[in-house]
């Protein structure tokens, strides 16, 4: 594997680093207020995500912070308890609970989720993205990030003639000058080689260039200052130390307080779980986190952000993707964007004040176009039913519910397309250790599901470098697209790093859907040198 240095790798991340803290601070101020919480709670949930979770984890794609999927929970958790500072020991239990499920290796039930399903999850959050910042990028700011169900504020007629009755002509050409600047930015090659001005920062400079031009000239489309970003700003010292709120201990012999801290630990590591495999997804090298450690970094993040006072976080699908998009190489990028959130609020809080939600609705309309472009729903028609109808029911039932009840739904439709005419049998590994074979030969079977997934997977993580691997396919007759992909990735991309020979027999063009009568399994067999 290459190495980078350290220099190298604050150079080369820092870009997408100030992309992922634009991106972060309006979210995490609007989820705070969201849960009913202070707002700076959000931010210095937003900074222990990107220092401590970001130092710990090895997800190099991955950031986390306070999540929408968690305000729901934590909104009924503080009403219900009373008081901020007692919530902030069901935080603490939370913690408590990941980390004992990263050392009982409960972070392994990741690899039963299929790609069909985490990549109709990406493009929900997508269209999801959209539909929540386009009242923004209108000027409408009334509630800036509410829950994952585009029905949350009501779908109705009062809601929309609200929005249309807000909207804000100097908001609209913020945004539309943003986005103009986003997709040059992106398109022009000599602007996007400079890595050190990432179009987002130039997008927001320009956002509060144009505002402060209208508050100068008089001009009625000033954006007012209810539409920019609110941090407080500290006057003296004692405004500094009311920043950071102390957990109260009593709250430890409240038994709701038990409760709400196990909900939190449940749904905050399912969620961070799929986003891991999500973030996997979009890592261009491939590379392969492991989500015990990552479930021990969230346990330990969030046990850190409720000791100062901080909401509790899971990995982010909104933040990792802008990472990714950005152009993140390593874990490097989510430790800057943290030390930027700390850094701006404690020092420059004035200057953030002035960007336009407008602005940064811009940058996240974009993000999320990314996450649901057509070539991904054409990509899933193309390999047939089996993948297709996963997909867009995932896409569906995330968008219209939340993200674990839309994400269940899918699991349950796509098993149940590979169950219709079988049950899957346990396959066999051979026992003989990887470290004794100078030749490796894996010999698939007639089917290959996403149930295979995890163990070939293991399989392959687990070979070393300079060794010899032969994967026979010669009797396959359909290999699920999950498989197929991480084989591909694995024998393009990981194969070439680590000096390892890949032979691949047998492999068709492509795997379309067919019926299937045969029951799965894999054969790992070993050749040591003679």
């Amino acid at each position: 594997m290459k190495k980078t240095s350290l220099i190298g790798g604050i150079k080369e991340n820092f870009p997408s680093g100030l992309v992922v803290f634009l991106v972060a601070l309006p979210l995490c101020l609007g989820i705070a207020l969201a849960s009913g919480a202070p707002p700076l709670s959000g931010v210095i949930a937003g900074i222990v995500g990107g220092l401590v979770i970001g130092s710990i984890s090895n997800s190099n794609i991955s950031v986390s912070g306070p999540a929408a999927g968690l305000t729901a929970i934590v909104l009924t958790a503080i009403t219900d308890l009373g008081a901020f500072n007692i919530f902030l020991c069901a935080g603490i239990i939370a913690g408590i609970i990941q980390l004992v499920l990263g050392f009982v290796r409960a972070g392994s039930i990741s690899n039963y989720f299929p790609n069909n399903v985490i990549e109709g999850m990406l493009a929900a959050i997508g269209i999801i993205i959209i539909l929540k910042q386009i009242p923004h990028a209108l000027g409408f700011d009334k509630d800036y990030e509410g829950h994952q169900s585009i029905f949350d504020n009501g779908l109705n007629f009062g809601y929309f003639s609200e929005l249309f009755g807000a909207i804000q002509p100097g908001a609209i050409i913020v945004t539309l000058v943003s986005i103009s600047i986003l997709i040059i930015w992106d398109r022009v090659h000599f602007l996007k080689r400079i890595k050190m001005l990432p179009g987002a920062l130039v997008a927001v400079v320009a956002g509060i260039v144009l505002n402060e031009i209208f508050k100068m000239t008089g001009s009625s489309l000033a954006i007012e200052k209810q539409h920019l970003v609110s941090l407080p700003v500290p006057q003296s010292l004692n405004d500094f130390k009311n920043l950071v709120t102390i957990p109260d201990f009593n709250g430890f012999m409240n038994p709701k307080v038990w409760i709400a801290g196990a909900t939190i630990a449940i749904v905050a590591s399912i969620e961070t779980l799929l986003c891991i495999e999500a973030s996997d997804r979009l890592d261009v090298q491939r590379r392969i986190t492991d989500t015990n450690l990552e479930l021990k970094a969230q346990g330990i993040g969030n046990l850190v952000s409720s000791f100062i006072g901080g909401l509790p976080m899971t990995s982010v699908v909104v933040r990792s993707s802008a990472n990714a998009n950005a152009g993140a190489t390593s874990k490097m990028s989510t430790i800057i964007h943290g030390i930027l959130l700390l850094i701006c609020v404690l020092s420059i809080p004035v200057i953030l004040n002035l960007i336009p939600l407008s602005t940064l609705a811009a940058v996240l309309i974009l993000v999320g176009y990314k996450l649901a472009k057509p070539a991904t729903f054409r990509h899933f028609w193309q390999l047939g039913k089996f993948q297709f109808i996963p997909f867009v029911a995932t896409v569906i039932a995330v968008v219209a519910t939340d993200l674990l009840k839309g994400v269940g739904i899918g699991l349950a439709i796509s098993v149940f397309y590979i169950l219709q005419g079988n049950m899957k049998r346990a396959y066999y590994l051979s026992r003989e250790k990887l470290d004794d074979a100078d030749e490796i030969t894996i010999k698939l079977a007639e089917e290959v599901s996403f149930l295979n997934k995890a163990a070939i997977k293991k399989t392959l993580k687990n070979i070393k470098p300079n060794s010899t691997v032969i994967i026979d396919a010669r009797g396959t007759s359909y290999i699920a697209t999950d498989v197929l992909e991480m084989i591909q990735d694995f024998a393009n991309i990981r194969a070439k790093e680590e000096d390892i020979h890949v032979e691949l027999l047998g492999f068709k063009t492509s795997y379309r859907d067919y019926e299937r009568d045969e029951n799965s399994h894999i054969v790992v067999t070993h050749r040591r040198a003679m």
